[in-house]
């Protein structure tokens, strides 16, 4: 799940002083479950943005914003109302806006900052496990991922710096080779004895692509 923040009302408020109507772009998935861009937020920010004057033309909740083709029909079936204002303000992650941007002549802003990819602890509590760098090592690292977990992304164990188990970064928190260590302990498995190489970053490309080939009698 993309993990956002809503951006600081001052800072949104500047982002519109040069537009009068507004249409507002929520989403149902990411930004639902971070409450800042479900119904509640609509709502909120709609009643904020009359009260500074603003119009609002309408609003609309997508399933899921990064989605173009769904984000192009929602923008088709609100058209209308999009049609009178001046600007899209987008309360989803960056690519819920990008898909919006991609599918409307309008000017399109964001009202929240897209964090990380987050695993999710409880409700309000996420975590970032995954920096998606496209050649995972899970499977060697007892499902704990060095290169998000440890604070410097080292690949072949504790930097000179680990102090009875905790990170030198942050002395709170334990040291992530310490938890692979631990956890590879208890599965019974070893540390493995291979040395790994830098990351290849090539392999994580910008901007990423991919396409899944569906297989005979898949749904489309």
């Amino acid at each position: 799940m993309i993990i956002s923040a809503a951006k600081e009302r001052t800072r949104r408020a500047a982002l519109l002083q040069d537009y009068r109507s507004v249409f507002l772009v929520g989403c149902g998935a990411c930004a639902t479950a971070c409450k800042v861009g479900g119904e509640e937020e609509i709502f909120a920010t709609q009643e904020w943005l009359e009260e500074l004057g603003h119009d609002v033309t309408g609003s609309a909740i997508l399933d899921e914003a990064c989605h173009i083709m769904r984000a192009a029909r929602e923008v088709r079936r609100f058209r209308d109302q999009i049609a009178e204002a001046d600007v899209l303000l987008v309360l989803a992650c960056g690519a819920g806006a990008q898909s919006i941007s991609e599918c409307s002549d309008k000017p399109v802003l964001t009202g929240v900052d897209p964090l990380f990819l987050g695993n999710v602890r409880r409700f309000g509590q996420y975590e970032e496990k995954c920096s998606l760098c496209g050649d995972c090592i899970l499977n060697e690292t007892g499902g704990i991922c060095p290169v998000t977990t440890c604070a410097k992304g080292l690949l072949n164990g504790p930097c000179g710096g680990m102090d009875d188990g905790c990170c030198e970064v942050d002395p709170e928190r334990e040291c992530a080779w310490v938890r692979i260590a631990k956890r590879l302990e208890d599965l019974q498995q070893g540390v493995f004895s291979r040395v790994v190489e830098p990351k290849d970053w090539s392999r994580k490309f910008k901007p990423g692509q991919h396409s899944i080939e569906r297989t005979p009698g898949s749904r489309k």
